[in-house]
């Protein structure tokens, strides 16, 4: 159950803890003074505003706060959509606004304004447990400090269309990470961290994000991280903003804004529980189309200024070093939902229909010979002809989980390790899952494990945000000084590409990454040459 569990907790957030203490930390930032509270060895500042926004206009610096604010509870999530997750129910959000652009940070109680740790950035903490990442850092001689900012999401913070183009608030939750990364460049000093030492990092939807801020970060005359680490995540095949409309068009009607001279100032003004209520009604990562998202990143000539998969084929990207990886069944979490599709016939509509839009019929009848209608091929992998939800589920679990994540981090790693210093991974952890095997997010754990669990893959990312390297010095009593994780390179005469491959029981071992070469090369040949 420990996968399922890591699983809920990633999707369905929450946030408003607070721990008692009797230490009283304080920093005091341009803007204000901010008090936290320590626990342990540890030091937690939460909910410090890094930028103030209303609904879809651009994140700006805070307002001047007076006298000592309290910083001992997350602050509250921005508004998410309510998923309903076939076979498992729906999710809630206890705590939601949209004054939601504030930051967590997570420190080693003796860290000062002169410490300079290094600096990891991942997206909401209250998705995961970082704290023990701080505590394992500093039992390993390597500390570092955690930090977790909001940013707005769905329609909130990816609504597109032309009138959001012409306003300039295109892309809001990407902006709003931008913002946090530059508040971290100015102030991150002030709780013993060093802005020249920072790694961003996510997980799933935040690991996509962060792929998306590699090739955003190369627009900037002055880096605003020096490592990435995406779990799992990468640039995909992205559609543009203008094709965004109908969405944009149908959220308008549903709020009775259609006449308006001002579609989006109408828009920004309908109340929030209405607007939420109109955006938890259109299509999410659970429901019929599933990966095929509405609310996305999208090309718009200025955060993303060209289509993703042709910066990463132009090294249009920040060549700076990176951990990526996934887990071996991907896409069956996200192939419950169209459990109407039982025939051959209707999976490729539904391929060609949200994935392969401009695919030629020609086109289309390889991906049918190349994913066959043949549950022992299909994901989870390797388990025969068992787990079949529905009749399509597993090569529809295949196809998903190559086209998002498995085929992206492969395209991505087969241009970028020729320019810099990259790491993967392979997690078969729960392989034994009823139903869903290996699945989206179950190697959670495995970088922020739960108390006396297996730190390997923890030391590991500590050691790459202090080194950029996931490798220590031999004679390291840390548990993975006795594992050498090779970089991944391009398949050549200098030997095959590697990845790390955790698989249960606390199984780790280096494998070449041979699997499925034929498929996923098509597949992205395909979504690259014929912009799909």
């Amino acid at each position: 159950m420990l996968t399922l569990l890591a699983l809920f907790k990633f999707f369905f957030p929450y946030s408003g803890f607070a721990l008692a203490s009797d230490a009283v930390p304080t920093v005091s930032l341009p803007y204000g003074t901010f008090q936290g509270f320590s626990d342990g060895n540890l030091t937690m500042f939460l909910g410090v505003p890094f930028a103030q926004a209303g609904r879809f206009e651009a994140p700006s610096a805070p307002k001047v706060f007076k006298g000592v604010q309290d910083a001992t509870e997350f602050g509250p999530a921005c508004p998410q959509q309510s998923l309903s997750i076939p076979l498992f129910g729906s999710s809630g959000f206890p705590s939601i606004s949209e004054d939601c652009l504030s930051i967590n940070v997570f420190k080693p109680i003796a860290s000062t304004d002169s410490s300079k740790l290094p600096v990891f950035v991942v997206g909401d903490s209250s998705n995961l447990d970082v704290s023990p990442m701080v505590e394992r850092s500093m039992e390993t001689g390597e500390p570092v400090i955690v930090v977790s900012p909001n940013y707005r999401l769905n329609a909130f913070g990816f609504l597109a269309g032309q009138e959001v183009a012409s306003a300039g608030v295109t892309n809001l939750g990407l902006r709003d990470q931008i913002f946090a990364l530059r508040w971290v460049q100015q102030h991150i000093a002030a709780f013993g961290g060093d802005p020249d030492r920072v790694v961003l990092g996510g997980q799933s939807a935040g690991a996509i994000s962060v792929a998306h801020l590699l090739l955003s970060n190369k627009q900037n005359s002055n880096s605003l991280f020096r490592g990435a680490f995406m779990a799992p995540g990468s640039p995909l095949a992205t559609p543009t903003v203008a094709e965004g409309q109908s969405d944009y068009d149908g959220l308008v009607a549903a709020n009775n804004c259609t006449s308006s001279s001002d579609t989006l100032d109408c828009l920004r003004h309908v109340p929030l529980d209405a607007f939420w209520a109109t955006v938890n009604n259109t299509a999410n990562a659970f429901s019929y189309r599933s990966l095929s998202l509405i609310w996305r990143p999208r090309v718009d000539g200025d955060v993303l200024a060209i289509e993703p998969l042709v910066s990463v084929s132009r090294g249009l990207y920040s060549e700076v070093p990176f951990m990526s990886g996934d887990c071996d069944d991907e896409g069956t979490l996200f192939s419950i939902a169209p459990s109407n599709v039982t025939t051959s016939e209707e999976f490729l509509d539904y391929a060609h229909t949200f994935f392969l839009p401009l695919a030629s019929v020609d086109q289309m009848a390889e991906i049918r010979r190349l994913y066959p209608d043949d549950p022992t091929q299909g994901s989870p992998f390797d388990t025969g002809t068992a787990n079949q939800l529905t009749p399509q589920f597993k090569r529809l679990a295949a196809f998903q989980g190559d086209y998002v994540f498995t085929g992206a981090r492969r395209f991505f790693l087969e241009h970028a390790s020729a320019r810099q210093n990259t790491w993967s991974w392979l997690s078969k952890l729960g392989k034994n899952t009823p139903d869903f095997g290996a699945s989206h997010t179950s190697d959670t754990p495995v970088w922020f494990p739960p108390s006396g669990a297996d730190t390997t893959g923890v030391d590991a990312l500590v050691n790459f945000i202090n080194t950029l390297d996931p490798n220590r010095a031999a004679g390291s009593s840390t548990a993975n000084s006795s594992i050498f994780w090779p970089k991944w390179n391009t398949p050549s005469s200098t030997g095959p590409t590697s990845l790390l491959t955790f698989s249960d029981p606390d199984i780790i071992n280096i494998t070449t990454e041979n699997f499925r070469v034929e498929p996923i090369r098509y597949l992205n040949n395909l979504l690259f040459k014929e912009g799909v």
